[in-house]
């Protein structure tokens, strides 16, 4: 499967579960940020830099999918088998909110 086939499907994947992906130039808000997920007003964003290159973005994605319960949705086999090889997270993972 190409790049950019897999980002779509991990795109849609997040559309699915409600996670909104936000593309931004990271390095224009004057702050040492980082892509991740965060709360906004209570509803889970995906924070992407724009700038990072394609395989970083698919590697950050599938990471965080990885957290969420993904059993009830379909995913084409190769996608899911990307997403089985990270490893399950801590779980004391906290996600970043912002009010």
């Amino acid at each position: 499967m190409k790049k950019q086939e897999l980002y779509n499907h991990l795109l849609e994947i997040a559309g699915k579960i409600n996670i909104r992906i936000s593309e931004q130039n990271l390095k224009t808000t004057g702050v040492n940020a980082k892509s991740g997920l965060c709360r906004i007003k209570g509803e889970p964003v995906f924070i992407m830099d724009k700038r990072l290159i394609l395989s970083e973005k698919i590697l950050l994605i599938g990471n965080t999918l990885n957290q969420f319960p993904l059993d009830d949705i379909y995913i084409v086999p190769a996608v899911r088998n990307f997403l089985n090889s990270f490893e399950k997270p801590n779980p004391s993972h906290t996600v970043t909110t912002v009010e």
